[in-house]
């Protein structure tokens, strides 16, 4: 299995979690977020929380199987991107071990 976390805009998190769903990827997790990068948003500003100018950022994360990563990262690539520089970024990582919290046995996906 594959964990696949991307950062996006705010503003693109529906027509990639509709993308997702329509394509059979029901289960994902959603969190907002502040980020710094070589890129500033225009609409960067100081933040509240932390003590430098960060940009708004969803990060969404879902776990697949590996013969399916490769679909999933262009449909997010896909209904993420924007004309602007900074839409995100998107990391891949293996799944060694899932457990289901209620059990404590393996989950296969």
């Amino acid at each position: 299995m594959k964990e696949i976390k991307a950062f996006i805009k705010p503003n693109r998190v529906e027509n990639v979690v509709a993308a997702l769903q329509e394509a059979g990827h029901e289960s994902v997790t959603l969190s907002k977020g502040e980020g710094t990068g070589a890129y500033k948003q225009k609409d960067a500003s100081p933040s509240l929380d932390f003590h430098f100018t960060d940009s708004p950022v969803v990060k969404l994360e879902l776990v697949c199987q590996c013969k399916e990563s490769d679909n999933v990262v262009q449909l997010i690539c896909a209904n993420a991107k924007t004309p602007e520089r900074g839409d995100g970024i998107i990391y891949v990582t293996d799944i060694q071990k899932a457990f289901r919290i209620k059990t404590c046995e393996p989950f296969e996906g």
